[in-house]
């Protein structure tokens, strides 16, 4: 099967979940909003593969994200918007205006000059739809950490950033000290606030450092997790899972990051 006929089956099957009277019932119930919680879903299901390295896992991964967009596409086809289509010749029209050293005559002699080019394709279509706030589009839905980097990114174009790493470093260590004096007020909005801006500040450094600080917490909760289980299998041969102290739980960490530094996990 070519790749248009695949897609085109994939459209059909999804106009026949959506036809009132033979249609799927619950596919019939849903609309945009009900489906997005589900394409934010796959999307991370899809860096998981990623992150794990299966590609098997990826391929089936990224069929459910295609089928995500097809759906959307089909409920707007229904409301007369537009059809999935258009979203295709929509993403590569802009492709190619954003790529014109290789579509067109400009060329581009390196990426950073390709990404300055880029940033400026982007601010003139933000400009087009009437969004001239350097802030204006950046998505309110994004995970909060990815936001953050999104939204200094932006910030920093006119100049307001710190210089350095160190200089970020610094101002962890200032929202921390305003943090600590805030937790015996007791006042769950304040301290709420003064965290949210030690978050942000640390989502500034994983820019200033080039990590993906997404990626970097989802690394952080699988290195956790594979040192708990490892704390929870000794406790469970023992039989004093509940019961073993902090100090006895803290030493078999220590041995499972000593089993990790040798490979054995």
């Amino acid at each position: 099967m070519t790749a248009k006929a695949a897609i085109d089956d994939l459209i059909d099957l999804m106009a026949a979940l959506r036809t009132p009277g033979s249609g799927c019932p619950w596919d019939l119930e849903q609309n945009f909003r009900t489906i997005a919680p589900y394409t934010i879903e796959e999307a991370y299901e899809v860096a998981d593969a990623i992150e794990r390295g299966d590609l098997h896992e990826l391929k089936s991964e990224l069929g459910d994200l295609l089928f995500q967009t097809v759906f959307h596409a089909r409920m707007a086809e229904e409301k007369g918007a537009f059809r999935f289509e258009d979203v295709a010749r929509a993403i590569a029209d802009k492709m190619r205006a954003r790529h014109p050293h290789v579509f067109g005559d400009a060329g581009a002699r390196d990426a950073e000059e390709q990404t300055r080019r880029w940033e400026a394709q982007k601010a003139d279509e933000r400009a087009a739809l009437g969004k001239t706030g350097l802030l204006d589009d950046v998505p309110v839905a994004l995970p909060g950490l990815t936001r953050a980097v999104k939204l200094q990114k932006r910030a920093a174009r006119i100049g307001f950033d710190w210089k350095k790493p160190r200089d970020v470093l610094d101002k962890i260590a200032e929202e921390t000290s305003e943090l600590v004096e805030i937790l015996d007020s007791g006042d769950v909005s304040k301290i709420e606030d003064e965290f949210g801006d030690l978050l942000f500040v640390i989502a500034n450094l994983s820019r200033h450092l080039n990590v993906d600080p997404e990626a970097a917490l989802r690394r952080a909760n699988e290195k956790f997790s594979r040192r708990f289980r490892h704390i929870e299998r000794r406790l469970l041969d023992e039989g004093r899972l509940g019961q073993a102290s902090l100090e006895e739980m803290e030493a078999l960490w220590s041995e499972a990051k000593a089993i990790e530094r040798q490979g054995r996990f």
